[in-house]
């Protein structure tokens, strides 16, 4: 689950990593107040939206005035961000950041993340802030230094020695920056972060360093731990199809198909994905309804991929291992029958009770293509779709 700026920024500063101030708008008639309680006559005005890119989207304004943070303010507010991260919907952004302007002499890019490789937390920093590290890694991989993170969040002191060697941080401003890197790790493994970075962390001509900027993601699935944390969900940053999927815990990620795929068991789903791709086809959605699916939640699966006009075609591939087959059947035949499912519907099973399912699809009287396995599925759904 992806949070706002100022959110990671709040999770931040309890670790002790220094913040610039900032005030949170959500109305035109809050910026002259909010100004007021920063004291400011210049300040940066940053939309708070969950995508990156922001300033090359005119996201992101500098004032030097009062009235100009009010116009920036007022023209950012409800501004749509379309971009690659977002997808051809875009977000909006409903809120705004307002924080007075730092002058910096200096950039660093500083974050946490999971190494697939090595299974482990890793903190990943480079003394070429302010752009993406993915373009750091590609042009400048001799600019990136990984260093490890213990279990418990903390950093081995020669890790953090090399850390400031490798950034080039002298005296009192290598203390600082050792303090933000353990702080950060910390915060990262506390919180069941996927991502954690702060890009850029600033240098300030008296040598103090900032962190100017942040983003950061959790897992949804230690979310029931990280209460304050989910809190911070704003549905606005997703789509609808989204937010009612999480409503009724359905793994559901929108593409740009027009096969609506329901599987259950996220490995399964990739490789319906797949084989649609690979005959032909173009899956409209990721739809994970578990390994418990029920007749409610299959409903509601089918509610979500019917709302989406440009599905031409459904395939349901379900494994029944724990589930017999005849319960997944009953609540697929139950859900077609109530919502009257008008586009084509093939259906593969395979597990538990499978024959008996089969009959109990094929008895239905309803228009729904039965495949015997996963590549008859794909390629029937395919033709179907077309």
């Amino acid at each position: 689950m992806n949070i706002h700026e100022f959110q990671a920024k709040m999770i931040l500063r309890e670790y002790g990593v220094p913040i610039p101030e900032f005030v949170i708008v959500t109305q035109p008639e809050e910026v002259e107040p909010a100004i007021d309680t920063l004291g400011v006559d210049a300040a940066v005005v940053k939309i708070q939206v969950h995508a990156g890119g922001r300033g090359k989207a005119g996201g992101v304004k500098l004032a030097r005035s009062r009235d100009e943070i009010i116009k920036h303010a007022n023209d950012l507010l409800g501004m749509k961000i379309v971009n690659t991260q977002t997808g051809k919907e875009g977000v909006i952004a409903h809120q705004l950041m307002i924080t007075p302007i730092v002058n910096y002499i200096k950039e660093y890019y500083i974050g946490a993340v999971i190494d697939r490789k090595s299974a482990s937390a890793t903190l990943i920093a480079s003394p070429e802030g302010g752009m993406e590290i993915e373009e750091v890694a590609a042009k400048s991989p001799d600019k990136i230094i990984k260093l490890p993170i213990e279990l418990n969040g903390s950093m081995r002191s020669w890790n953090l020695v090399r850390l400031a060697k490798f950034m080039g941080w002298k005296g009192e401003t290598a203390k600082q920056g050792i303090r933000i890197a353990k702080a950060l790790a910390k915060a990262f493994i506390d919180c069941d972060a996927s991502l954690l970075e702060i890009n850029p962390l600033v240098e300030t001509e008296s040598g103090e360093i900032l962190a100017i900027d942040a983003k950061m993601g959790v897992d949804e699935n230690a979310l029931f731990r990280q209460k304050t944390i989910e809190k911070f969900f704003d549905p606005t940053q997703v789509s609808p199809k989204e937010v009612e999927a999480n409503k009724h815990d359905l793994a559901y990620i929108a593409l740009d198909g027009n096969i609506g795929c329901m599987v259950n068991g996220a490995g399964l789903a990739m490789a319906t994905m797949d084989l649609i791709q690979h005959h032909g086809g173009s899956p409209a959605n990721f739809l994970d309804v578990g390994g418990g699916a029920n007749q409610e939640r299959v409903a509601e699966g089918f509610k979500i991929l019917l709302s989406d006009p440009d599905v031409k075609a459904i395939l349901v591939n379900i494994f029944g291992g724990i589930m017999s087959c005849i319960t997944i059947a009953a609540g697929i035949v139950a859900a077609a029958s109530t919502l009257k499912v008008t586009v084509p519907l093939v259906v593969r099973m395979e597990g538990t009770n499978v024959e008996q399912g089969r009959k109990i699809l094929a008895n239905s009287g309803l228009n729904i293509t039965i495949a015997d396995d996963l590549t008859e599925a794909a390629k029937k759904t395919v033709a179907a779709a077309k």
